[in-house]
């Protein structure tokens, strides 16, 4: 069997603005996003328009390929973990050690991957679901009403739980195999050597890159959507934001700017300083306030309810897994409960599966940095099992809370009559009054700020590794502010065109190729870890031969 490829040179400037930087994946992605920026504020009905279209186009030809790819990513790590030859491996070389303490791990695992997203729908998404889901479409619970709450609940599971981090798992272990191991270029399309080989390192490899980068800012773009809205409304209920909202109570185009103003450029001074300072630093504060505020709903939101719907949730959720994984909804064109469940499936499942697909790469790209040393058994633990468990936690106990308030504690709709971001805010003033709401209130989006500026940081420092072909070393300041201020462009162009909705477009069409890609990862790293296992049975080595090559 022939020695694994080792060695993937991929063409750098030398000299010049882009030295270090691979010209080609650099100033294609810069014009492509500059392109979505200018096409957005130049013709915003034209923008609008075009990009419902491909997203009706997405949402009816392609909801089976992201409902099936995701469930194949499910069972790539649950074989990779109970794999024996493969769950041993290491994530680079034998006597290599974790860098990163298990709570820092684990803090800038969950902040960069979905923490944010627990503050808008720990509490919005369960309240969605309880008015109706597809078992209130198919007549098996009722809406709104106590049938309905541990469904409610399942389906919140579904979208949060383990089909997301397996695949961000998926890409982070890939990465970090060939990365660290083979000490192949961290970048994404070193993962896919088992396949391509040496022509990755012209254009074939440069297009994967540019998919990646692409997705990367779409997906990223999506969570600063959901992050802007609920900060602007944090900062109007703690009485320093309310000229921030518009005459509907939502976040105006000047609340957008400020907010985004604030929010990139913390996150862009963060990524200057790397991710062992100011991430790690940012990840440790967000987990502790996290914490905290966890802790908060656990003595004194609905604690039996929330017991409820945690274990018997989940229990429901892991029965019900293996069917919801690959069920695919159709419409018949009768406008009955078929179509009913595949415009429900289209508007939640397959717009979560995109989501986490275009947030794939830079997540995984960063739980490869962060996860070298440990067992490919481990990783998949940490990354898909604890964090999920974090997240059914989250759900359980702070969107619990408001159902129960709601149905019993007298919440008189106070906190389902609130917008997405404002729930938890609705939810701790009405529990602890006006001066411990407010303080309250001050927390929340102390820890929304700071998990925001975590994935903003963290995404800038993912694309300008990415741009500079695997090279984790400090990047030049300029490309860090180029991608910040990027990054702050797509969210504000795409939310005065047309709000979340246009955001959420783009990103479902981003996405798409980059499932491809993702599916490919899977394909190649199973290749390179039954293959190596054959070599360690014959005693030949399939690791970096010297420390630092």
């Amino acid at each position: 069997m022939r020695e694994p490829l080792r060695d993937l040179p991929i063409k750098t400037a030398e000299r010049g603005f882009y030295s270090g930087f691979n010209v080609d994946v650099t100033v294609t992605g810069k014009l492509a996003v500059g392109g979505l920026v200018l096409w957005a504020v130049a013709f915003p009905e034209n923008a609008g328009s075009v990009l419902a279209g491909f997203n009706s186009f997405i949402l009816t030809h392609f909801a089976s390929w992201y409902i099936l790819v995701m469930a194949a990513f499910v069972l790539v790590c649950t074989g990779l973990a109970l794999w024996p030859a493969a769950g041993r491996l290491k994530i680079g070389r034998d006597e290599d050690r974790p860098e990163f303490s298990n709570f820092s791990w684990f803090s800038m695992m969950f902040g960069a991957g979905i923490g944010v997203g627990m503050l808008t729908w720990a509490v919005a998404e369960p309240v969605y679901h309880f008015k109706n889901n597809p078992d209130v479409i198919q007549g098996l619970t009722t809406a709104g009403g106590g049938d309905n709450i541990l469904s409610a609940f399942k389906w919140s599971y579904l979208h949060w739980g383990f089909s997301a981090w397996a695949a961000y798992a998926i890409t982070g272990l890939a990465l970090g195999y060939f990365a660290y191991r083979r000490g192949l270029p961290l970048t994404i399309r070193s993962a896919l050597t088992p396949l391509f080989g040496s022509r990755l390192s012209g254009w074939t490899g440069h297009l994967i890159d540019i998919v990646a980068v692409i997705a990367t800012i779409l997906g990223v773009a999506q969570t600063l959507g959901f992050g802007v809205e609920q900060f602007v409304a944090g900062m109007a209920r703690i009485g320093i934001g309310g000229w921030l909202l518009n005459s509907e109570g939502t976040a105006s185009a000047t609340g957008i700017i400020v907010a985004l103003l604030i929010i990139m450029g913390a996150s862009t001074l963060s990524a200057l300083s790397g991710v062992g300072k100011g991430i790690k630093w940012l990840s440790n504060l967000n987990m502790g306030l996290s914490i905290f505020l966890l802790a908060f709903f656990l003595i004194f939101g609905a604690t039996g309810f929330g017991i409820r719907a945690l274990f018997v949730g989940m229990w429901d959720y892991m029965l019900a897994l293996p069917e919801l994984l690959f069920t695919v909804y159709r419409g018949d064109g009768s406008g009955g409960a078929a179509d009913k469940l595949e415009s429900w499936q289209g508007g939640w499942s397959v717009f979560y599966w995109a989501w986490w697909v275009a947030f794939a790469p830079f997540v995984g790209l960063f739980l490869a940095r962060i996860s070298r040393g440990r067992t490919i058994r481990e990783f998949v633990l940490g990354a898909v099992i604890v964090p999920a468990i974090m997240c059914f936690v989250w759900f359980a106990f702070a969107g619990g809370t408001a159902i129960d308030l709601e149905m019993t504690g007298g919440a008189g709709g106070v906190i389902f009559g609130a917008s997405d971001g404002g729930k938890i805010f609705a939810m701790t003033h009405f529990m602890l009054g006006d001066v411990l709401g407010w303080m309250m209130a001050v927390v929340i989006v102390v820890l929304l700020m700071t998990y925001l500026v975590t994935t903003a940081d963290s995404a800038v420092l993912i694309v300008n590794t990415i741009n500079a072909a695997g090279d984790e070393g400090p990047k030049a300041r300029p490309h860090i502010i180029f991608w910040g201020v990027a990054l702050s462009l797509v969210v504000t162009a795409l939310l005065l065109v047309g709000g979340l909705k246009a955001i959420q477009t783009a990103m479902v069409i981003g996405a798409l190729p980059f499932s491809l890609v993702m599916v490919l990862m899977c394909i190649a790293l199973i290749k390179a870890i039954l293959r190596d296992s054959i070599r360690a049975s014959h005693g030949e080595q399939a690791t970096i031969r010297e420390s630092g090559s």
